[in-house]
């Protein structure tokens, strides 16, 4: 049966969609199979990877496409084979991965780590799934895909600040957790923005004993330091800065992706055995680096790719408990093109999350409707 809704979203038909560009138009969804939710969407967060994909920056986009993979509302349709114990009317969310091969004999889907499935992935957007239709994102109204990538949010995360923890939130939790970030480790955030502000608000939830923000000048400073870092390093600022900090840190999560950051020096920082994980995800090259510091202490250079659904749930249930709050500024779905440029020009602080107001109010009415029943 078909449902008496419509999804439509802001359509990226082109590169110049990037530019503001995008136009709201409706489309045809991957078909509803009973493994499948269908999601009302209040609240989807803006990431770079929009920008990326709008732009073809990474490769050539799957237009016309849909953006937005930070995505929370409401499960409007659920079906009969779905997982999660989810029910109609349930606040979820869903973030980049929409669905993987999840069989049995696949080591990386049987052993909880979906998010580095080598058979098959299909992202939120601009992808396809195994039956050849497209998947789109959460600039829209509606949100449909598989149940196994579909999360309930906890009550204690307001939508508006969770829709960005599942992409930018389990990018930055995912390299610290599984390294063993806590009690003991010493951690610095390069980047002191929507992914490393997350950066940072997930060491100190995982209670790091000491937390360092980077970033080229002072100007974020106080931020970063009222987020929880312990200390801050303005690379643009001092000349000896990684001589001063040398053999300090035992990970870096790396959120910047420019060829021109000093690579070489953010490695001195490592003490032997520390580790460097790369989570920005460049459309240019990095910068080369010599392989000797790598060998003198045995340092590690490793990338990392969102999180899987056991380590989202692991890091939704944290910040809950924790309180973790995201820096975000909320923006009408409406405004959805000026917030992409507002986004590309470095306006977020840090998060910019898009609110679908028709829907919120609906939610709403439909709330208070129960609380009198």
């Amino acid at each position: 049966m078909s449902p008496n809704y419509k999804f439509q979203g802001w359509m990226g038909l082109d590169k110049d969609a990037a530019k503001g560009k995008m136009v709201w138009q409706e489309y045809t969804p991957k078909p509803f199979e009973e493994t499948d939710i269908d999601i009302q969407i209040t609240h989807c967060g803006i990431c770079g990877s929009d920008l990326h994909v709008l732009r073809s920056g990474w490769s050539a986009s799957l237009y016309p496409v849909c953006v937005g993979h930070e995505i929370v509302g409401v499960a409007v349709r659920v079906g009969s084979k779905a997982e999660g114990g989810i029910r109609v009317g349930d606040r979820v969310g869903v973030g980049a991965q929409s669905s993987s091969c999840l069989k049995p004999d696949c080591e990386q889907c049987s052993g909880g780590a979906e998010n580095y499935c080598q058979n098959h992935q299909t992202g939120t957007y601009s992808s396809k799934y195994p039956d050849g239709s497209k998947s789109y994102g959460g600039y829209a109204d509606y949100w449909r895909g598989p149940s196994h990538f579909v999360f309930k949010i906890p009550d204690a995360l307001p939508s508006d600040v969770a829709a960005p923890m599942l992409c930018a939130g389990i990018t930055a939790f995912s390299p610290l957790k599984r390294l063993g970030a806590g009690p003991g480790k010493r951690v610095g955030i390069v980047g002191v923005g929507g992914l490393g502000h997350f950066g940072i608000l997930a060491a100190k939830a995982l209670e790091v004993d000491k937390l360092v923000a980077l970033s080229r000048t002072s100007s974020k400073k106080a931020d970063a330091l009222e987020m929880g870092a312990t200390d801050f390093i303005a690379t643009d600022e001092d000349e000896d800065w990684a001589a001063k900090h040398a053999n300090s840190l035992d990970i870096i999560i790396c959120t910047v992706d420019s060829p021109k950051m000093p690579l070489a020096k953010y490695l001195r920082l490592l003490r032997v055995g520390g580790t460097f994980v790369q989570v920005g995800a460049p459309e240019d090259r990095l910068p080369p680096f010599n392989i000797l510091p790598l060998l003198a202490k045995d340092l590690k250079i490793a990338g990392s790719s969102v999180g899987s659904p056991a380590e989202i749930r692991e890091m939704l249930d944290l910040f809950a408990k924790k309180g973790v709050h995201t820096w975000n500024n909320n923006v009408p779905l409406k405004d959805a093109n000026k917030a992409i440029l507002d986004m590309d020009a470095g306006k977020a602080r840090y998060r910019f999350v898009l609110v679908n107001e028709k829907h919120v109010s609906q939610v709403e009415r439909n709330e208070a409707r129960e609380n009198k029943l």
